[in-house]
């Protein structure tokens, strides 16, 4: 895939992701929900447990009578409890005017709150029959204490279950959206010849529209495409038959008798067809590289391809005196039609003959990677500078400064192809300090 794709995969979900915004929200909600009842659970938790203290202070009042007073006794045999403050204090209260009595708030009957000394406390006063009042009381900062230990005991299920809702609400969410992720990682990773139909089944219902929506762009895109590739493949089969006879009659003319001058603008002219052949052939390899999907199930010998090129191409390299050859004796095989990986190599090496100077250098090797085959084609040549590589495989473009012949189709077609063998293209610096370039095509290795 082109690098803009991949960044917009790579890109960190935006605002607008509807996954965010549905946990956002019902994060929220929960949350809030979770709040709201908390604190409802904590309030009504706090008021029962303190009514039900006031309860236990009026029924420890109610089991006195006056034949049941508590007698003075001493403190030391008092039963030992736990919690001193927590204890319930009963009290027989002195008779009002009393010496004892001047050292007490006044209390009157019922359930109150009485300060004494520096403490406040609960108190239930109650009259017995024989005029006698008894106070039955106990500390209010103990009693605040427990009814809050109640009350967050109630939170506990609160707190537990809040965090677990939440993370099983990004769970469901995440199944939900399951489906979509995984059909945008299958679109894609698909090259620009695979426009077959998106399945609709594989997405809710909601998201289905705009997969029938996609698909439809993706018939038209088809029908496009198709109609292209067959004008540039027809275009180019109609004009071979005009220059084959252009080229036979310019044979014909160069065995008549005429000027030097005439002679050499009839080389012009055989240079001129030959260009267009030339065009017209890398055409129709380029048609014939799109139309084509699928990557082979055969294998094909590398080695084997580089001594198909190098028998064809020699007569050419000889003429510039360029030094070419493989150095590297190891050989793999990948999947690829013969006649798929001869294009590729063979416009390699063709580009570097076109553009290596005379008495130069190119050098053919392979390298194995643990799964994948490097087929790397160096050269002495002038390179190609950084800023331009992305661009020399559009077809028809040519670096500018370059007095070599060409199409500009070469590389196009070796990137079409590579793609469909599921293989990638880099463009490098040669090594060795000679300058040039390092064309290197990577593909998978067969087992």
């Amino acid at each position: 895939m082109d690098g803009a794709q991949g960044a917009v995969t790579a890109a960190a979900p935006s605002a607008a992701s509807v996954q965010r915004r549905l946990s956002v929200w019902l994060s929220m909600i929960i949350v809030a929900v979770a709040v709201l009842a908390g604190g409802f659970a904590f309030a009504s938790a706090f008021r029962e447990a303190y009514a039900l203290q006031d309860d236990v202070l009026r029924q420890v009042g109610a089991m006195f009578d006056p034949e049941h007073l508590p007698a003075p006794g001493n403190p030391a045999d008092a039963p030992k409890v736990s919690d001193k403050e927590a204890r319930v204090i009963v009290k027989v209260l002195p008779p009002a005017g009393g010496a004892a009595a001047a050292d007490m708030p006044v209390l009157a009957d019922g359930m109150q709150t009485a300060r004494l000394g520096k403490r406040d406390y609960r108190v239930w006063v109650r009259t017995l029959t024989n005029g006698q009042r008894i106070a039955v009381a106990q500390e209010t900062a103990v009693r605040d204490e427990t009814a809050r230990d109640s009350a967050l005991r109630t939170l506990m299920p609160f707190l537990i279950l809040v965090p677990i809702l939440l993370l099983a609400v990004a769970h469901v969410l995440r199944k939900m959206f399951a489906p979509i992720k995984r059909l945008a990682h299958e679109v894609d990773q698909r090259d620009e010849r695979q426009l077959h139909a998106i399945a609709p089944e594989a997405v809710p219902d909601e998201v289905r529209p705009f997969v029938v929506a996609i698909n439809r762009l993706l018939a038209r895109v088809q029908q496009s495409m198709d109609a292209q590739h067959r004008f540039v493949a027809d275009a180019a089969h109609e004009l071979r038959t005009p220059l084959s006879a252009l080229s036979l009659q310019a044979e014909r003319l160069g065995q008549a008798a005429m000027s030097p001058d005439a002679q050499a603008r009839l080389g012009t002219l055989r240079q001129g067809i030959e260009r267009s052949r030339g065009l017209l052939e890398q055409l129709l390899t380029l048609a014939r590289a799109q139309e084509a999907s699928g990557v082979p199930t055969g294998t094909v010998s590398v080695q084997g391809v580089f001594r198909s090129v190098l028998e064809d191409l020699m007569p050419l390299a000889d003429a510039k005196q360029l030094d070419v050859g493989v150095t590297t004796e190891a050989d793999a095989r990948v999947h690829a039609n013969e006649l798929d990986l001869f294009v590729v190599v063979r416009n390699l090496v063709d580009n570097a003959i076109r553009y290596t100077p005379e008495g130069g250098r190119i050098d053919l090797s392979i390298a194995n990677d643990a799964h994948v085959v490097s087929i790397a084609v160096q050269d002495t040549g002038p390179g190609i500078p950084s800023e331009e590589r992305t661009r020399v495989f559009d077809p028809f473009y040519r670096v500018l400064g370059n007095e070599a012949t060409g199409s500009g189709l070469g590389l196009s077609i070796v990137s079409t192809v590579v793609r469909r063998l599921g293989g990638e293209v880099d463009l490098g610096e040669a090594g060795g300090g000679a300058g040039g370039l390092r064309v290197t095509v990577r593909l998978p290795l067969a087992e």
